[in-house]
């Protein structure tokens, strides 16, 4: 077991490596200025399961790591199961072909990209004007809501089919759907709505999706290996569980806090990662939706910090926080229990921000 410099003894089940990335140098926590005793304090609530699954907490901070530790059936070159934590990603990509002109903007009617697929069952005025903003912030008028089981876009009825773009293009539109004063519908999670944005990527850019977002994102970030979901017809699952490393899920989350860079390289326009990190939709009494991103005020040593997160099923986050100049991965597969996203919310409060310098 190797350890960071500079802290105390962990405990059997979290393994730790020093040697950080060539492309991000890693620092002790002691040195970076990290309370040592509440980082050992986390990795014995780890080890007494208080946080069940966990299996990797790393945290960056000016752009150097500092902290990296993996737990029970996690490693450094695990490809880590995120679930929707990754459909952050597929909102980037989108904000890169807008950016390169391959999609005309957000205002752009979504299913005019997906006519390939014509006819759609339940067609209408309602469904052709649904828009890629709308698909970006959950809030579009397919009948689509995976909180809900009764739900005909929900993304369990879409599992067993062979042909999953068929199906979401078909979803019927939402009783009585009405838009606010800002042009914005209601919210409603819907990960058919982000498989969408995938088949529209490939429509825009005339690339297949995992390699536009091999060369627009994960060649300059220097990531290697990752493995898609995809349909029995071979679709990319583009609304989550593209698997990924730890340390590369890090290196997303600082190239959204470096504005849309990667050592010096422009990967997306600031102007796109202002908009898709700002409060979109109201998701519930706590946080708020951007672009496939949530936002939430989370509680700290150096007091509330209202940032954005990415998130997935089974108490993963990744965590960009402007005000301290620092990024968190969390992965987790605690995939399906009550009270996942609680628990890790509680890890991240009690422990890491508990634990951050403050500027």
């Amino acid at each position: 077991m190797l350890l960071l410099a500079g802290l105390a003894a962990v405990p059997a089940s979290a393994r730790q490596t020093a040697d950080g990335d060539q492309e991000m140098p890693a620092v002790a926590p002691r040195d970076a200025g990290w309370n040592t005793t509440l980082l050992s304090d986390l990795e014995r609530a780890i080890a007494a399961d208080s946080f069940p699954q966990t299996t990797s907490v790393l945290v960056a901070q000016g752009g150097r790591l500092v902290y990296e530790a993996y737990f029970g059936s996690g490693a450094a070159d695990l490809l880590n199961d995120t679930r929707s934590a990754t459909k952050s990603i597929t909102a980037l990509a989108i904000g890169r072909a807008i950016d390169d002109g391959l999609i005309t903007g957000v205002d752009a009617p979504a299913f005019a990209y997906l006519a390939y697929l014509a006819p759609f069952a339940n067609d209408g005025d309602a469904k052709r004007s649904v828009t890629i903003e709308d698909l970006l912030t959950m809030s579009s008028a397919l009948d689509c809501n995976d909180n809900d089981p009764e739900s005909p876009g929900n993304e369990e009825n879409m599992y067993p089919l062979r042909d999953w773009g068929r199906w979401a293009v078909d979803i019927p539109v939402r009783a009585g759907y009405e838009r606010d004063a800002a042009g914005r519908g209601p919210f409603a999670y819907c990960t058919a709505g982000t498989l969408l944005l995938g088949l529209i990527l490939e429509r825009a850019t005339g690339e297949r999706v995992d390699r536009y977002i091999d060369r627009t994102w994960m060649r300059p970030l220097g990531i290697e290996r990752r493995q898609w979901a995809q349909s029995p017809t071979g679709e990319y699952m583009t609304g989550g569980g593209l698997r990924l490393r730890s340390r590369d899920l890090l290196r997303f989350a600082q190239s959204v806090l470096d504005g849309g860079a990667w050592h010096g390289q422009r990967l997306v326009s600031a102007a796109w990662l202002h908009a898709a990190l700002s409060e979109q939709r109201v998701a519930g009494a706590e946080q708020g939706y951007g672009y496939l991103f949530w936002r939430r005020t989370w509680q700290s040593g150096c007091g509330p910090i209202t940032a954005p997160y990415m998130a997935g099923n089974g108490g993963n986050a990744i965590l960009i926080l402007p005000s301290l100049d620092a990024v968190v991965v969390v992965t987790r597969q605690h995939y399906g229990q009550r009270g996942m996203h609680q628990q890790t919310i509680r890890l991240l409060e009690s422990f890491v921000l508990a634990a951050a310098p403050c500027p």
